[in-house]
C-alpha cells in the first residue's frame, strides 16, 4: 500500500483500458464478439484504410459514436471511484485512458488524457484543428477551418500513428509515486511500457485486471477481478 506523508502526498498516474468500459456495455477490441468483428483492422483502423474507403470508416465510427448516446451506456462504479479519487486525494492524480469513449468525463474525471483520441471529436487533416462532434460524419461534411469537404476524420489514433500527449504522460510517470493499471492487456506499446518507466522512477506499481496479463509479474501488486469491484475498494484504501 502507498504510504502518504503529512508533507506531500505522492502523485498518482492511472492507466485505464477497455476492461473498465466493458462493464458499461462498450464492446472491447480483443473480445471474440468485439466491435471490430466484421471488419479487418486494416479497413477501419489505419490511415491507409481511411484513404482507400473513407465512407466505410465514417460509417464504422458513426456507429460507435451513436452507441455512446444509448441511455443504457453509463459510467460504472470503477469510473465513479476514479473521479472520487481525483476529487478527494491530497496529491496529484492523472488519469490516462486508452479508451475513446467519454465515460470517465461523465463520471466526473477532470485531469484526463485520451492517448488514443476520442469518439466525440474529429479533426481536420489539413490544419490539425480538433472539433467536438456528436453526430454522423461523412465525406461531404464541410470543415469549419478550411471550408472544404473530405478533410475531416475521426479524432482516433489509428495503427501506425503516435498516441497523443506522450511527452506529458512520460513526465507524469517519471514524477509519480504510484502507478495503477486498470483493465488493460498490457500488450500494446507504448502503454505496455508505462510500468517500467514508473518503476525506474521509484514508484509503486499496481495492476487491477479481470485476469492475469503478460505484464502481471512486473507489478509490485496484481489483483484480479472486475473493475467495478476492485477499483472502488482500492480507492477506499488510498483515501482512508
Amino acid at each position: 500500500m502507498l504510504v502518504m506523508t503529512s508533507i506531500k502526498a505522492p502523485s498518482i498516474v492511472i492507466l485505464t483500458g477497455a476492461g473498465i468500459s466493458a462493464e458499461s456495455g462498450i464492446q472491447t477490441f480483443r473480445a471474440s464478439d468485439g466491435l471490430w468483428h466484421n471488419h479487418r483492422i486494416e479497413e477501419v483502423a489505419t490511415p491507409e484504410g481511411f484513404a482507400q474507403n473513407p465512407s466505410l470508416v465514417h460509417e464504422f465510427y458513426n456507429a460507435r459514436r451513436k452507441q455512446l448516446h444509448d441511455p443504457a451506456i453509463q459510467p460504472n462504479a470503477a469510473h465513479l471511484a476514479l473521479a472520487r479519487l481525483e476529487r478527494n486525494y491530497p496529491g496529484k492524480v492523472l488519469l490516462v485512458t486508452q479508451n475513446v469513449d467519454n465515460l470517465h468525463e461523465r463520471a466526473g474525471s477532470k485531469q484526463l488524457i485520451h492517448m488514443h483520441g476520442e469518439l466525440n471529436k474529429i479533426h481536420c487533416q489539413q490544419t490539425g484543428q480538433v472539433y467536438n462532434w456528436d453526430r454522423d460524419l461523412s465525406t461531404t461534411s464541410t470543415c469549419q477551418c478550411c471550408h472544404q469537404a473530405g478533410n475531416l476524420r475521426p479524432h482516433i489514433v489509428w495503427f501506425g500513428e503516435m498516441p497523443l500527449q506522450m511527452e506529458e504522460i512520460y513526465r507524469a510517470l517519471m514524477a509519480c509515486g504510484l502507478f495503477i493499471s486498470i483493465g488493460t492487456s498490457g500488450q500494446v506499446y507504448p502503454a505496455a511500457g508505462f510500468v517500467q518507466i514508473a518503476q525506474q522512477a521509484g514508484a509503486r506499481t499496481v495492476e487491477l485486471n479481470l485476469d492475469p496479463t503478460s505484464n502481471s509479474a512486473m507489478f509490485d501488486e496484481s489483483l484480479n477481478g472486475t473493475a467495478s469491484q476492485l477499483v472502488p475498494s482500492y480507492v477506499d484504501q488510498l483515501l482512508s
